[in-house]
């Protein structure tokens, strides 16, 4: 069976916080970066990666984390 089916409401909790953290790290890094001319690029790429991946691990935790 695929792990993501064992997922228990605790776990779903925990990978929405974790989701809410990396929203809060993009838009931190996303503001910090606009601020530096030559940051622009690598902060751009790191916010958007971070945005990805707190998606992602919302639509898992909301999806298969209640029962």
């Amino acid at each position: 069976m695929h792990p993501l089916l064992f997922l228990t409401v605790h776990n779903a909790l925990r990978l929405e916080e974790v989701a809410g953290a990396l929203i809060a790290i993009g838009g931190a890094v996303m503001l910090l970066g606009s601020m530096a001319p030559m940051g622009r690029r690598g902060s751009q790429w790191l916010s958007g990666l971070a945005f990805a991946i707190a998606g992602v691990l919302a639509v898992i935790a909301l999806h298969w984390g209640h029962k």
